[in-house]
């Protein structure tokens, strides 16, 4: 399926919370409701306040009636926000998740193509981390992520810690609010 990509919104904060409950595989850890990552404090940092001048997302729509299906966002964590992923204070960690019903339709695909289009203007590395089981980590390596290293992760599980580079085109600016990415076709 060809879907619809657009930049992400502050309005969009609602849906990626949703995202984030499918990105963090909160049903495997017997969670009903995607309300259940505003409490977890390891995962409400990717999302909490989304429209941040750093934070880079780009959302999915249904070809026909341009409902949300996916996204894929990118937002740094810093500090006391940090995450067993971190390599340094300028690389964020991408986050990405595709209802159900569309999994293996090529949606990942394209949110990660259009996502690391935009980060590459402004970051010169993004790194993400997913679960030894997870077969989206094929795709992560299709798109040039390579593993650097293992971790465990919040729930006690390995995951492997993967980071793409790529020649930094742009910065920031003087962007009051997130990066707006430009139309594609």
């Amino acid at each position: 399926m060809h879907a619809l990509i657009r930049s992400l919104r502050q309005d969009d904060e609602p849906f990626l919370w949703q995202m984030l409950y499918y990105a963090s595989h909160m049903q495997e850890d017997n969670e009903t409701s995607s309300d259940a990552a505003k409490n977890v404090p390891e995962l409400n940092k990717y999302v909490q306040g989304w429209g941040r001048k750093t934070d880079v997302g780009v959302l999915a729509l249904h070809p026909h009636d341009e409902r949300p299906i996916g996204a894929a966002w990118i937002r740094l964590l810093i500090g006391e926000k940090k995450t067993f992923s971190f390599i340094d204070d300028s690389t964020p960690e991408l986050a990405i998740a595709v209802l159900p019903d569309y999994i293996g339709q090529g949606i990942g695909t394209q949110l990660m193509e259009h996502l690391l289009e935009a980060a590459k203007e402004v970051y010169s590395a993004v790194v993400l981390s997913v679960r030894l089981s997870n077969p989206a980590r094929h795709l992560y390596e299709r798109m040039g992520f390579k593993v650097v290293d293992t971790a465990i992760n919040r729930v006690g599980g390995e995951s492997f810690v993967l980071l793409i580079r790529f020649h930094c085109m742009g910065g920031w600016g003087d962007a009051d609010g997130p990066l707006e990415l430009r139309a594609w076709p």
